[in-house]
């Protein structure tokens, strides 16, 4: 079976989730829900978007497709009435707005859910599933006390649309105590708990397993049936494929295509999107010796994971993946000191190390780029040159204990060059990037250590293709280095075209080991569900 014919069956098992289980709409207006007309913005030195004209229609769903950059997030603040637009207007239902405000935005019936979730992770699931629903029926405003026994019911129906539980035990849990995958599916309980009739999406499944995401083209069939208008942000092209509806592409600040998704290939999109053709065959080539740089030997931490062992050689690309549960991310922070290890023995170019904490690895020149690159990895308001000098700040002190300014600024200017950053200097907050040179800055802090091993924790999670391609590229080298990289991800794609090996993780074990070169991803997607059947 091939990777093709994979996609083909996703969508087909999308288009029998919505015919069978909810139906189809027949009886949704013929007219727009939303229009967006001649629509301009610009920041400083920048033109965002360039006269981008929109309809959505009632019960359709929109992906909406671009590199980093392009204007999808500008054109999505635009609708939400978080940034008014130089130019144009917005048709809502036929009534015409030349701005809206975040609250006129969600009285309109909009709602989104934004990459950064926006939930307040000190206040209870139950509660933010409500939340957008007290905003807009107390003018912006929280209230002091929720109609408890409502806003149980309503949060119950909301959890259990998205596969979460609705018992009370959950619905009382603070945010904060969450995993990121089970946060971002209370984020769009959230808009379905506010029976919103305009949905944005912006990246929903960066951090969701397969599993979790067929059950997201499940809830967004349900929507679709409903007659609610999703547009639905992602990268991920494959996913795109499944839930099917409208392709809308920018570039540029410029609508570059828009029409039924089926009518393209994964190679036009991407063509599309980045003004160049890109391949889809493995980065991956040469062979990797058997010198052995890091050893891991029976690593267990409780529940999550038990009796993990492996070996990683240098210059070697190893794989990791496995369903949410498998304890494949958890293993990450182990390695990286970040969630210690409670036994096991890790040897380290022949000597056996302790990693405690994260200085310890940093201190074994063990590099660790995290999953949630915008709460664990970056300081967003601080420039990129003091994210990239962050692990090596010791040893850029001069003896009266002050940082040699001429120095970082070398080698943040070195790192921007060699990592393809594009930004018009170092001075500039993080923030200001876009997602893949953001990850590219990350990426680049811990190269600036030399290390022995590079633990990259969903490299590519929010970054769009052409970023992706810099990503692998830059990869590739590292390992040419002689740099061992752990690649953890459940991207099947990118485990296939960038991996020498790839361990599948079970229920916090190994299950078993594949050599990328002699598998595709038609293969590892059933091995994948199998491991987990």
């Amino acid at each position: 079976m091939t990777a093709c014919r994979l996609s083909n069956e996703r969508r087909h098992a999308a288009t029998f989730i919505w015919s069978t289980a909810f139906g189809m709409n027949q009886n949704v207006s013929s007219t727009p829900f939303l229009q967006v007309v001649g629509v301009h913005k610009r920041f400083t030195g920048v033109h965002a978007l360039r006269g981008v004209s929109l309809s959505f229609e009632r019960g359709q769903i929109y992906h909406l497709l671009g590199e980093n950059g392009c204007g999808k997030s500008t054109l999505i603040k635009i609708i939400s009435g978080a940034q008014p637009p130089d130019e144009g207007e917005l048709i809502i239902e036929g009534v015409h707005h030349a701005r809206l405000s975040a609250l006129e935005s969600l009285a309109a019936g909009i709602e989104t859910v934004y990459q950064d979730l926006s939930l307040l992770p000190n206040m209870s699931v139950a509660e933010n599933v409500a939340l957008t629903s007290e905003l807009a029926e107390h003018n912006g405003r929280l209230t002091r006390t929720f109609d408890r026994k409502a806003l149980a019911r309503t949060a119950a129906k909301a959890l259990e649309a998205v596969g979460l539980p609705g018992d009370a035990e959950f619905q009382s849990t603070l945010i904060e105590q969450l995993p990121l995958a089970t946060r971002q599916l209370v984020a769009i309980a959230r808009a379905i708990a506010s029976e919103a009739k305009f949905v944005i999406m912006d990246e929903p499944t960066t951090s969701l397993t397969q599993k979790e995401v067929d059950n997201l083209i499940a809830v967004l069939g349900n929507l679709r049936a409903q007659g609610v208008t999703v547009l639905f942000v992602s990268h991920k092209l494959d996913e795109c494929y499944a839930i099917g509806g409208e392709v809308i592409v920018l570039r540029d600040g410029q609508k570059m295509a828009q029409g039924p998704i089926g009518d393209y290939t994964k190679a036009q999109i991407s063509e599309l999107m980045t003004g160049r053709h890109l391949s889809n065959e493995r980065y991956r080539d040469g062979a990797v010796g058997n010198e052995v740089v890091l050893d891991v030997l029976g690593f267990t931490r409780g529940a999550q994971f038990r009796d993990v062992s492996f070996k990683l050689h240098r210059g070697e690309i190893l794989g990791v993946t496995g369903l949410l549960d498998s304890g494949r991310n958890e293993l990450a922070r182990a390695l990286a000191g970040v969630a210690p290890a409670e036994s096991g023995k890790v040897t380290l170019d022949g000597k056996v190390v302790a990693l405690r904490t994260p200085s310890d690895a940093k201190d074994h020149r063990i590099g660790y780029v995290p999953e949630d690159r915008l709460n664990e990895g970056l300081f967003l308001d601080k420039p990129i040159r003091d994210n990239v000098i962050t692990a090596m700040i010791a040893s850029l002190r001069d003896r009266f204990g002050q940082i040699d300014r001429t120095r970082a600024q070398q080698l943040a200017e070195q790192t921007v060059k060699d990592l393809q950053i594009a930004t018009p200097g170092v001075d500039k907050p993080v923030q200001s990037l876009s997602g893949g040179n953001q990850q590219r800055v990350l990426i680049g802090r811990w190269l600036a250590i030399d290390p022995r091993v590079l633990i990259l924790h969903g490299p590519t999670v929010g970054v769009d293709v052409g970023s992706k391609d810099i990503i692998y590229r830059i990869m590739q080298k590292l390992s040419q280095r002689g740099i061992g990289i752990i690649l953890i991800s459940d991207d099947l794609p990118e485990l296939l075209q960038n991996c020498d090996r790839i361990l599948m993780m079970k229920k916090g074990r190994v299950a078993s080991q594949y050599r990328a070169d002699q598998l595709n991803e038609a293969e590892l997607y059933h091995a994948l569900l199998s491991e987990a059947a």
